[in-house]
């Protein structure tokens, strides 16, 4: 099966994942632990990546991050 990457030329997802985590006091470290305990494979370097727009999300990642981050996918694409 294909994994399915958003697109976000303007990174605004990167963005408001970076903006909800830490106005959420969670650092990468630990949501990439509780990625992978949701059995995402993500590492840190990638979420940097990801929050500066340098590579984009995969939808299961964003599935992932919003069902941690308890938000909404309003949230995280507006």
């Amino acid at each position: 099966m294909k994994e399915e990457k958003i697109i976000d030329k303007e990174n605004i997802i990167g963005s408001n994942i970076r903006r909800i985590r830490i106005e959420n006091q969670i650092g990468q470290t630990e949501l990439i632990r509780e990625l992978q305990l949701n059995k995402i494979d993500m590492t840190r370097e990638t979420l940097v990546k990801i929050e500066g727009g340098r590579q984009h999300i995969k939808l299961i990642q964003l599935k992932a991050i919003r069902d941690i981050l308890n938000v909404t996918y309003d949230d995280l694409l507006n």
